[in-house]
């Protein structure tokens, strides 16, 4: 067991010590510079095998689904929950599937919420690449109608008003995109030290 201690200390400092790669400009869907992973692997995260079929007693149930909805949520730092995990641990004498169970449970609530924001960033990515097509389409029209030798100066009026419009609603929405690309990533590192934190409580 100790050794699996040690490959997920190594597995966990390789993972957070990776450079992050440039954005792949090649997918419109991606505006982020952080490397794009769409699914996470939670046997890259819990070296002990989770048996699928295996089932806790129903006394132990409720205590499991409490601990991994505590280790699900940023808003707790896992700091605080040190004591909780360890109590829980010793209770079982660091019975592997058990606490696998807890971060397998902490691993599809997180994982499943990244995939939601992953989506959102997409959607979020062709909603600005539209928008900058309707900014540079109006510009084009602009532009056609002054070189007329009689330009129609109330559609100019009228473009102008939306491009003003359209600039502002696209430069805020750009403002938000660095807090909405390092999310994922928040929550992948999380997942990371919950796995430290259970693996840390296995027993030998």
């Amino acid at each position: 067991m100790k050794r699996l201690k040690t490959g997920l200390q190594a597995l966990v400092f390789l993972s957070l010590a990776t450079p992050v790669a440039a954005a792949d400009f090649a997918d419109p869907t991606w505006p982020c510079i952080q490397r794009k992973v769409a699914r996470l692997s939670v046997g890259l995260m819990w070296p002990v095998p989770i048996d699928p079929e295996f089932e806790p007693s129903a006394e132990l149930r409720p205590e499991i689904d409490a601990l991994a909805e505590s280790l699900s949520l940023r808003r707790i730092d896992l700091t605080e929950l040190e004591p909780d995990v360890a109590a829980f641990a010793q209770s079982v004498d660091g019975d592997a599937q058990l606490l696998g169970l807890v971060f397998a449970e902490v691993f599809n609530a997180l994982s499943n919420r990244r995939t939601r924001i992953i989506e959102g960033i997409e959607d979020f990515s062709l909603g600005q690449i539209a928008l900058s097509e309707k900014i540079d389409m109006a510009r084009v029209e602009m532009d056609a109608i002054m070189a007329k030798a009689e330009p129609d100066f109330d559609r100019v009026d009228q473009l102008e008003e939306q491009l003003d419009w359209d600039q502002v609603i696209y430069s805020d929405r750009q403002k938000s995109i660095t807090y909405l690309c390092e999310t994922p990533v928040l929550l992948e590192k999380r997942l990371f030290e919950v796995a430290r934190m259970l693996q840390m409580n296995l027993s030998d």
